[in-house]
């Protein structure tokens, strides 16, 4: 399973395609670009859509009674419903997606974080939340990966958004053959990223795959993706990807001499430290796998879970202490 499907990804247009923000300007985002050319980007923008031009005055979310609204302060225009249409009916025509990037802080887009305003009110309640249109996507795919292009600086979530979307692609592939074979496959191929994500629900969805219930191959894929979603719904921490290293570590060490063995217990632990990133001990392990031949190993999608082109110099963290993920 080495070929990679190109994803599909809904985006916020003005991120990299168009010039459609309020102010006539697009957004630059160097990792939109980069993926251009390695998924199927679905370019929207809410805002141009339900009619409000470019470029144009700024929108705001308003409490207003209770209840939150969308509302242009320059024309006093209560937007609300159009966008809410909008958003209803384009999420409900979208085909199928394996995930949003989406413009931060935008009252329409935004999916954390978007200010909150009293009516007319020139300052911002204390309070944030997500865009109408941002609010919408969380609402329906609450099982895919929906990042903004903010978050999508810091690399241990990009590297989770990469590894995520090119699974889901795969997965969503199989789904159509109604295969157990290839589900089988999926899982094989993927055992060992899925035991660095959650190792409770890596087991589920071998027990799933095992099937011995013997259910149809419906409810199978139905409860290998329940379990599946679990398991990817947050990135992987260090200690995870520690104890997978030394699982791989265990097919080939007795080939290995003391030195060797010594090497790649340092760098593990740099990488503990944060002293180094995961791809140090990751390429020492795979060029081992490599040079002994270990076919197990070398087919495994815990060396490579998206097009390696996409992960760039600055992108390559090493163990990271704090929690970035909330």
């Amino acid at each position: 399973m080495t070929e990679f499907l190109k994803p599909r990804i809904v985006v916020s247009k003005c991120i990299e395609f168009d010039n459609c923000r309020y102010n006539g300007q697009m957004i630059s985002s160097d990792f939109v670009n980069q993926l251009k050319s390695f998924v199927e980007f679905i370019p929207v923008c809410p805002e141009f859509e339900i009619g409000l031009g470019i470029p144009r005055d700024p929108i705001r979310i308003i409490s207003y009674n209770g209840a939150l609204k969308l509302f242009q302060p320059s024309t006093e225009k209560d937007i609300t419903s159009n966008m809410t249409e909008f958003s209803n009916s384009f999420l409900e025509n979208l085909s199928e997606v394996e995930g949003f990037i989406l413009k931060s802080k935008s009252p329409s887009c935004g999916i954390k974080d978007v200010k909150i305003y009293t009516v007319k009110g020139q300052q911002p309640t204390e309070s944030k939340g997500s865009g109408f249109f941002g609010k919408a996507v969380l609402k329906k795919y609450p099982n895919l990966v929906i990042e903004d292009e903010y978050r999508l600086t810091n690399s241990r979530i990009k590297q989770h958004f990469l590894t995520k979307i090119y699974t889901l692609r795969r997965f969503n592939e199989i789904k159509k053959t109604k295969s157990i074979r290839k589900l089988i496959e999926f899982q094989t191929y993927n055992k060992l990223l899925f035991g660095a994500y959650n190792q409770k629900e890596a087991r589920e969805l071998g027990r799933a795959v095992a099937n011995l219930e013997n259910l149809s191959i419906e409810k199978v894929l139905l409860n290998y993706e329940t379990h599946l979603s679990i398991l990817l719904s947050k990135p992987p921490k260090c200690p995870p990807n520690i104890n997978i290293l030394l699982h791989g570590f265990g097919y080939i060490s007795h080939n290995l001499n003391k030195k060797e063995k010594d090497f790649f217990f340092d760098a593990i632990d740099k990488y503990r430290k944060g002293q180094a990133s995961l791809s140090v001990p990751t390429n020492i392990l795979k060029s081992w796998v490599l040079r002994f031949d270990e076919k197990y190993l070398e087919n495994q999608s815990f060396f490579g879970p998206y097009p390696s082109e996409l992960l760039s110099i600055e992108d390559i963290n090493a163990c990271e202490v704090r929690d970035y993920w909330e």
